[in-house]
């Protein structure tokens, strides 16, 4: 065997030892990239986890009046049983004589969220401000404020992460901005009736649409 023949052998060994390398890097990368993505979505599920639990600790230390900005979007998944929860202590709550308003934005789908918190107990109104899209908050006695942050702009995103302060100053900044929303605001029962009327539906097929017993939103609109 001459030497070229040996050279050449081992120029393709080398050459196939550099492919198997590489082909083994390129895999190894896209698993690195998988493994990203996965710790990503964790962390995005245990923030938003811990924005509800700080929502439901601040509702359980309140004496006297909770006031609340928020999104109202149908609960999907892990949510769902995050919204009963909150519904729990809202009905809770409001049976011990402690007041607790919701503004949401006026857009029909949010009448969904609005009822299961008007049923629970709260006085729930629909607003157009435009304040919701970039920050939620929850007012707890005037003394401390729960404040929630969606990843990006957008009224239809998510929060993401939530932040408790205690600061009577920032309430009542906030509480102001509320009130004067909550004064140009219509009552759940008016925009129930808005929306039948300006969709043409029956309770019943306005309550399919909105994931409700049909039943128990007439009777609800009844009362």
């Amino acid at each position: 065997m001459t030497v070229e023949t040996i050279l050449l052998l081992l120029e393709s060994v080398l050459l196939v030892a550099t492919i198997i390398l590489l082909l083994y890097s390129i895999k190894e990368g896209k698993g690195r990239k998988n493994l990203l993505l996965e710790v990503g979505k964790t962390t995005k599920i245990l923030t938003r986890q811990e924005y509800f639990l700080t929502v439901t600790d601040s509702m359980m230390d309140t004496r006297v009046e909770i006031v609340g900005f928020i999104t109202g979007r149908l609960p999907t998944g892990d949510d769902k049983k995050r919204v009963r929860d909150i519904l729990n202590n809202v009905e809770k709550l409001t049976k011990n004589d402690i007041k607790i308003k919701y503004l949401l934005p006026k857009f029909p789908d949010r009448l969904h969220i609005g009822y299961l918190y008007s049923r629970a107990g709260a006085e729930v109104r629909y607003n157009i401000c435009a304040i919701e899209s970039d920050i939620r908050y929850m007012i707890v006695d005037d003394r401390s404020v729960v404040i929630g942050i969606p990843e990006s702009m957008g009224e239809k995103e998510a929060t993401k992460k939530g932040y408790r302060i205690p600061s009577e100053g920032l309430a009542a900044i906030l509480k102001d901005h509320f009130y004067r929303c909550w004064g140009q605001s219509m009552m759940h029962e008016k925009y129930v009736e808005e929306a039948i009327k300006q969709t043409g539906l029956t309770p019943k097929q306005l309550g399919r649409e909105l994931q409700i017993d049909g039943k128990e939103l007439e009777r609800f609109i009844e009362e």
